[in-house]
C-alpha cells in the first residue's frame, strides 16, 4: 500500500511536548525506536462536498491525532488538518465548526476568546504537524523523546455534510441530532484509540473504533454507541501503530 508520509518529532515525556518539525517526503526512512502510525483509507474516504450551482468537490476527511497518558490526560497533538487548525474552512459562513473534531478540541483544553475550544485564524494550532488531508492512505513517523513508555494514541475523523437518516440536513439547533446545520458535519466525528506500551516488546497495535463525538460539538465526550452511523464508520479502513 502506497502512503503519503509525514514526519514528526514527538515529545512523550512532558505535557507540553509537541511536534517540532515536519516534511512530506516519500523517501523518509524509519530508524529503530521510531513509531509509525498508518491511516488506511476506507471506502468513504472521499466525500462529495457541495460548492455552488450543483458543483461538488471530492473532499478527504478532517483528522486530528493526539497522545494521552494512561489516565486520559492530554499530552500532545501529533497531526491535525489545516482547516480546523487555522480556521480556514471553505464556505462555512461564520460557522466556527465546533462540531467538526470536538473530542480533540476539548482534550487540548484551550479556550478561545469566543468561549469555544476551536482554534482561530488569529490563534492557530502551533504544537503539531498541520496540512491538508492526503487524498489517500498516509502514515506519520514519530520519533519519541522522553521517558513515557505507555500512552494512548487517539484519532478523530470527520466529514462535512455527511448526512444520513439519523443526522439529516434539516435538523434544527436544539435537536439531539443537530450537527451544525447546512455546512455542518451531518454524522458526528468518529474516534479511534490504541494503547501503546513501548516496554512490552509488542511491535504492532491496531486502533479500535471507540465511538463518536458530540454531534453539535458542545462537549468532548465520546459515545460508544455507533449504531446511528453509516458512511462515517467507513471513512477509515484501519489504523495501525508500528514500533520500529
Amino acid at each position: 500500500m502506497k502512503t503519503n508520509k509525514v514526519f514528526t518529532l514527538l515529545g512523550l515525556g512532558a505535557a507540553t511536548a509537541g511536534a517540532l518539525t515536519s516534511c512530506n517526503n516519500e523517501l523518509l526512512e524509519y530508524q529503530h525506536g521510531d513509531i509509525q502510525v498508518v491511516v488506511e483509507k476506507g471506502d468513504a474516504w472521499l466525500h462529495d462536498f457541495p460548492l455552488f450551482l450543483g458543483i461538488e468537490k471530492k473532499n478527504p476527511p478532517q483528522i486530528a491525532m493526539w497522545i494521552e497518558d494512561m489516565s486520559g490526560k492530554y499530552i500532545s497533538t501529533i497531526y491535525v488538518t489545516h482547516k480546523i487548525a487555522t480556521e480556514s474552512w471553505q464556505a462555512n459562513k461564520g460557522n466556527r465548526r465546533k462540531e467538526a473534531l470536538p473530542a480533540w478540541c476539548y482534550a487540548r483544553g484551550v479556550v478561545y476568546p469566543d468561549g469555544l475550544y476551536v482554534p482561530t485564524k488569529d490563534e492557530p494550532v502551533t504544537d503539531a504537524v498541520t496540512g491538508a488531508t492526503p487524498q489517500g492512505s498516509f502514515d506519520i513517523k514519530m520519533t519519541p523523546v522522553g521517558s513515557l513508555s505507555q500512552f494512548v494514541v487517539k484519532v478523530e475523523v470527520n466529514h462535512s455534510t455527511d448526512w444520513n437518516d439519523n443526522y439529516p440536513k434539516n435538523a434544527q439547533e436544539g435537536d439531539s441530532n443537530y450537527s451544525g446545520g447546512k455546512e455542518g458535519s451531518g454524522q458526528p466525528a468518529v474516534v479511534y484509540a490504541a494503547t501503546v506500551d513501548l516496554a512490552s516488546g509488542v511491535k504492532q497495535y491496531k486502533a479500535s473504533l471507540i465511538g463518536h463525538s458530540s454531534p453539535n460539538g458542545s462537549n468532548g465526550a465520546v459515545d460508544a454507541d455507533t449504531s446511528s452511523l453509516t458512511t462515517a464508520t467507513h471513512i477509515v479502513k484501519e489504523i495501525t501503530i508500528n514500533i520500529q
